[in-house]
């Protein structure tokens, strides 16, 4: 055999994974010349004062909100995978509260609408959202219920045509921009689980109380409220979904969720990689690049290893839920595993850049504080740990 046909590897092959087709590389380059162009430059000034809401019609205008959503509401009749690159080249907006933001409307609200929505629901809250002409907001968490579900206390009792609803949620992101709130509320609180329903409730109906915005480690471009429902007046038709069925409904909804939420996680460790390892080369001690020491050489090696590990996780996963599986053992694993690297290689790129990585002037100061929300929202690692242990029979 000549040398000219001897194998070589080849570290800069750019093929793209077999979920993905041509056309999803064209949405992929078509979201990133926007985000590049249009979200990046307003970073800095989004994490000083929560990012704007024309950022939602613009979206809507490019398509980009409804992907995966029926073209008959204004959607693109795209697949779940469009939803997954819409995730990751949010990243590159280097603003994860936008991402935040925007994923809450795409992924979170949005769904539970279109699966479960009535006709009139739809035409009235999923088509202009689609639009971004109505901004959407999801509403679990309480004060005195986080990761337990099943101990949301906010109420809605039935009086005549409607329901009468009180109580409160947390940790609301788009709260305080919202137009419209999926509402998981307790309708039988004899009933467990099958007590609870969801409401599509208009934020600007009286005794909806944006209460406070609270202050958070990071995310700092996305607005993230404390509300109040005091007395609200729900007509019986904004009911979403069925009486009774709202955990369901919400538990279906949180799989998709967690799922788009890893993809965003992996995405934003490969942004830090790449980052980093520029920086790197160009760095020096010691008459050197930092990036030839072995000690650097190394850490590279183990974020590199963790975060493909983590993409092979996600696309498959993501594959299996596109093509009619409910994975949620292996959801569960890829948004736990996902949300960790990310985590980690946050924190090791933080150490490789040395005292400049402490510097918000370099970016990464950024990614590590908002990097350690993903490890809580939708889904905390325990709860993931909990799904998974019990997923065998234990």
């Amino acid at each position: 055999m000549s040398t000219d046909a001897v194998i070589k590897p080849d570290h800069a092959a750019a093929r793209r994974h077999f979920i993905f087709t041509e056309e999803h590389e064209e949405l992929r380059q078509s979201i990133r010349r926007f985000v590049e162009s249009e979200l990046a430059p307003h970073a800095e000034k989004w994490e000083r004062e929560t990012f704007e809401d024309w950022v939602f019609p613009r979206m809507g205008e490019l398509g980009f909100l409804g992907l995966s959503m029926p073209p008959e509401y204004g959607g693109q009749g795209g697949d779940y995978f469009c939803n997954i690159v819409l995730a990751e080249e949010m990243t590159r907006s280097n603003c994860g509260g936008l991402t935040m933001g925007v994923a809450v409307h795409t992924d979170m609200a949005m769904p539970p609408i279109n699966a479960f929505g009535t006709e009139e629901q739809k035409r009235k809250y999923l088509e202009p959202a689609i639009k971004g002409e109505k901004i959407l907001c999801l509403g679990i968490t309480e004060p005195d219920a986080g990761s337990d579900v099943a101990g949301i206390k906010t109420r809605a009792v039935r009086d005549g045509d409607e329901y009468v609803i009180n109580g409160s949620k947390t940790f609301i992101t788009n709260g305080h921009r919202a137009d419209v709130i999926v509402l998981v509320t307790k309708t039988d609180p004899d009933a467990g689980y099958d007590g609870f329903t969801l409401f599509l409730v208009d934020m600007d109906s009286p005794g909806v109380i944006r209460e406070k915005k609270l202050e958070k480690l990071g995310m700092h471009a996305s607005d993230t409220a404390l509300l109040a429902f005091q007395d609200v007046r729900v007509p019986a038709e904004n009911i979403l979904g069925e009486e009774g069925k709202g955990f369901y409904h919400i538990m279906w909804e949180l799989q998709g969720e967690r799922l788009i939420g890893a993809a965003g996680c992996v995405a934003g460790a490969q942004r830090a990689f790449e980052k980093t390892l520029q920086y790197a080369k160009e760095r020096t001690a010691f008459g050197r690049p930092i990036g030839r020491f072995q000690v650097i050489r190394h850490k590279f090696a183990e974020m590199a290893t963790k975060i493909e590990t983590a993409r092979q996780m996600v696309y498959t996963t993501a594959w299996r839920f596109a093509n009619g599986e409910y994975p949620v053992r292996e959801i569960s694993m890829a948004k736990l595993y996902a949300s960790r690297v990310m985590c980690e290689v946050a924190d090791e790129c933080l150490q490789i850049h040395g005292g400049n990585g402490y510097m918000r002037e370099y970016g990464i100061e950024r990614v590590w504080r908002d990097a350690r929300l993903n490890r809580i929202g939708a889904g905390t690692d325990e709860i993931m740990l909990e799904v998974i242990g019990r997923s065998y029979g234990l």
